[in-house]
């Protein structure tokens, strides 16, 4: 999920920690709900007035998840809970210390099942493998290993947004059935109806 505050002269803005103070409203982290929400004026209609979406709201919602990303993985390397690196992260395989595998949504799949060797381990692809790479310290990097802990939990999430955002629109029986469970209220109430957009009680 993923929650929207109207800024200054009724602007969306995506509050993806969900710490913004306002209003708020929460969508499905689903690129055909948020597509919907922005030309079918979802967002308009759970506030009751006029509001203003942001042209880009989409790939800013994308780069936004992908700077998230690259900050746990920061975070985990300094706390010395990531190594990067086919060695690195194999050892922490063999040695059942790995909780999350972090791959370059560029790199091999074939790659991947060697180094997992058939260990059951979950798998993220959110950064390419110069964003991984960047982030510690080197060009390009395909593979990373955290350990268990609130960072890679966190990471998990990050990436489960990030995939819902790039994924292709579903087809058209899908997404109606989808967007019934789409959204949320943040006072928990039930959902309004396909296709809208949940509207919650002012933060307190």
């Amino acid at each position: 999920m993923i929650r929207f505050v109207l800024g200054p002269d009724r602007i969306v803005v995506p509050d993806l920690a969900a710490r913004l103070p306002g209003r708020g409203f929460w969508l499905s982290a689903r690129r055909d709900v948020v597509d919907t929400a922005c030309t079918k004026g979802a967002f308009a209609r759970a506030t009751r007035g006029q509001v203003t979406v942001p042209p880009d709201l989409l790939p800013g919602l994308v780069a936004a998840l992908e700077r998230r990303i690259g900050d746990h993985i920061g975070l985990a390397r300094r706390a010395g809970q990531a190594v990067g690196g086919f060695s690195k992260a194999r050892e922490w395989l063999v040695a059942g210390r790995a909780a999350l595998l972090v791959q370059a949504s560029d790199g091999s799949v074939e790659e991947r099942a060697r180094l997992l060797g058939g260990r059951s381990v979950p798998v993220v692809t959110p950064l390419s493998g110069e964003r991984l790479g960047g982030i510690f310290g080197r060009e390009h990097a395909v593979h990373v290993a955290l350990l268990a802990g609130r960072l890679a939990d966190g990471l998990v999430i990050e990436a489960g947004r990030l995939a819902g955002l790039m994924a292709a629109p579903a087809p058209m029986g899908r997404q109606v059935a989808t967007r019934r469970a789409a959204a949320r209220r943040d006072d928990n109430r039930p959902a309004t109806p396909a296709g809208q957009t949940n509207r919650n009680q002012a933060d307190q």
